[in-house]
Parts: C-alpha cells; sequence; structure tokens
C-alpha cells in the first residue's frame, strides 16, 4: 500500500464552517495529521448548522461538521486565556501548518499573531484564509460565498436568460477561492521549507481568488465583448447549439457538451440530423447569432420527444459529451462515485 503523500505533515486547523475546514480535510486525506482546534462552548458554528432532528435527539453535531472536519483529530482551547494561548504556542512549534480563518488582525489581538507563531517556529507556513484579503478598505468586512461571487463579477454570469442571478449551491468562492486555493499556496510553501526556506505567511483572499479564476469573463473583456458574458451569448454559456442543456420529454435534462466538431458530428449522426453537422461555431457559425438560436431551438423540440434515460440509451455509448443532469441523490448512487 502506497503511504500518502503527506503523511508527517502537522497541520493546527483554527478555522470554522467550509473554506478552512475543507482546506485542511484534503490535506487530511493526502495523509496530513490534521488538530482542529475549536473554542469552547458552541465551537464550530457548523456543528449546529443543518442539524437534522436526529442529530438532535442524539445531541450529535451536524452532517455538514462530520463530513467536512472527518479524519481529523480535536482540541478545545480558549484563545481568551493565557492558558490557552501558551498551549497554542507550545502546539505551533511542533506543527508544520497553521490555518486560521479569522478577520484580519484577529489572532494578533488574541496574542497568538504570525509574528507570536514565527518566533516560536520560524520553519511554520501560516495561512490566513479571509473574505476580501488582510488588507484594503474591505478587509474587515463581513461575508459568505454569496458576497463574494457577486463581487467578483461571476454571480452576474450564474443567471438565466431573463438575466437573473441564481443563488448556487454549490460554493464556488469558499471551495475554488478558498478552500482550494489555500491548499494550492500551502503545499507550495512546504515545498519551500522541506528544501530548507524559511515558514511562510499566506493570505487567500477568496474574492479575489474567485476573481482571478473568472477566465471566460475576462477572454471576453479582452476581447471587448462584455455582451458574451450574457445567458445565451457566449460559447459556454449557451450561445452555442452544441454546448447547451436541454430538457426532455420527461421535464429532466441532458448536457451536450459537443464542443468539438467531430463530438457534434457524431452527436448529429445519432440523433437523424446530420444536415445539423455544418452548424458548428469552428465552422463559422456566429456564437450568439440567430442561426445558433435558431438550430438550439431545433435541436430543444427533437430532445422533447424523448425522455432523458431514453436519450442516455442511445447516446452515453457514444463519443459524443453528452452527460445526464443528474440529482445529488442520483450522483451519490451513480457507478462512476461507486467505492472500489
Amino acid at each position: 500500500m502506497t503511504t500518502p503523500s503527506l503523511t508527517g505533515l502537522r497541520v493546527l486547523d483554527l478555522t470554522r464552517l467550509l473554506p478552512g475546514p475543507i482546506a485542511t480535510l484534503r490535506l487530511a486525506e493526502l495523509g496530513a495529521d490534521v488538530l482542529k482546534v475549536e473554542p469552547p462552548g458552541e465551537g464550530d458554528y457548523a456543528r449546529t448548522m443543518l442539524r437534522s432532528d436526529a442529530d438532535r435527539q442524539s445531541d450529535a453535531p451536524s452532517a455538514f461538521y462530520r463530513i467536512v472536519n472527518r479524519g481529523k483529530r480535536q482540541l478545545t482551547l480558549d484563545l481568551k486565556t493565557d492558558e490557552g494561548r501558551a498551549t497554542l504556542i507550545e502546539l505551533a512549534r511542533d506543527a508544520d501548518v497553521l490555518v486560521e480563518s479569522f478577520r484580519p488582525s484577529v489572532m494578533a489581538r488574541l496574542g497568538v499573531g504570525y509574528d507570536v507563531l514565527r518566533e516560536a517556529n520560524p520553519k511554520l507556513v501560516y495561512c490566513a484564509i479571509t473574505g476580501f484579503g488582510s488588507d484594503g478598505p474591505f478587509a474587515n468586512k463581513a461575508g459568505h460565498d454569496l458576497n463574494y461571487v457577486a463581487y467578483a463579477g461571476v454571480l452576474d454570469q450564474l443567471a438565466a436568460r431573463d438575466g437573473t442571478p441564481v443563488a448556487p449551491n454549490f460554493q464556488l468562492a469558499d471551495l475554488l477561492g478558498g478552500a482550494l486555493s489555500a491548499v494550492m499556496e500551502i503545499l507550495a510553501a512546504a515545498w519551500h521549507v522541506a528544501r530548507g526556506g524559511e515558514g511562510r505567511c499566506l493570505n487567500v483572499s477568496m474574492t479575489h481568488a474567485i476573481h482571478a479564476h473568472n477566465v471566460m469573463a475576462q477572454v471576453a473583456l479582452a476581447n471587448a465583448d462584455e455582451t458574451a458574458t450574457r445567458a445565451g451569448a457566449g460559447l459556454l454559456n449557451g450561445g452555442a447549439p452544441c454546448y447547451d442543456v436541454y430538457r426532455t420529454r420527461d421535464d429532466r435534462f441532458i448536457a451536450v457538451g459537443a464542443l468539438e466538431l467531430k463530438f457534434w458530428q457524431t452527436l448529429c449522426e445519432a440523433l437523424g440530423r446530420p444536415d445539423w453537422a455544418t452548424r458548428h461555431w469552428s465552422l463559422g457559425q456566429a456564437i450568439g447569432g440567430a442561426d445558433a438560436a435558431e438550430l438550439s431551438a431545433q435541436v430543444a423540440a427533437l430532445f422533447r420527444e424523448r425522455t432523458r434515460d431514453e436519450w442516455m440509451a442511445l447516446l452515453e455509448p457514444l463519443d459524443c459529451c453528452v452527460a445526464p443532469v443528474l440529482t445529488p441523490a442520483e450522483a451519490a448512487v451513480h457507478p462512476l462515485f461507486k467505492q472500489d
């Protein structure tokens, strides 16, 4: 059995809710020893968030808390006391990484900021995950995922055809901007330390990170084509018939991702409409143009003739980039995600 890559890496997790706990969870899954440090009393707010009746009756923490903190050791520590601060400093002496998600300056005010911990352990990688960065006019502003994607210009693109933004049930800024960005920076800093370098103080701003990942919007702005960011106007947001979501007869949905011409040609043959094969963006069809809109309507009408599963029985065996839009419950039992 292969030893996990991060075996021996010691991580102190002072984070709460979603971004930080997911970051340290991913480190734990790679073999790191993660110690979750919580304040006395309520602890991490996730313990009671989305708690089921069964969890309340058994006095168990919520599924939310259990899922994002699995595989971690736990310690209750009051950082507002001298004893608690001294304990954290001692823990930091032997740790490789510390992750926190307080607002900027909170750790310093508690007497356990980076400067104090660096003195105890010059090799420590200290990662602070914040909403809007460690400095600047928004540094101490409260926020959550929806606020971060709104400021980053991402929520504006998560919209229906009428332009109304949709509150997503997938936390893009928390997970991509916060958790995964933190993991990336932590591993880079740990590599630096492993090669003889000093520890690092990392500042991960979820809003700035998700803004940096807003690539298709950046392309549109670079091309002086801001309209391409609107639903139904760009290559990847419904402006091309080969790359869109279609409703089926049973009011389920099919995701068509036949972006390359070869996949679109295969799909058109399977649909019994080989005449559509030449109507593709790579052959000059205007993205978001009149012909694209007309063909999208024709494709939509055809997909309404069968159920989702009937279409998938026909199309899934083919190499044409078509997928069923599964509910979370369906995805949970799909063979793709079954444990070996």
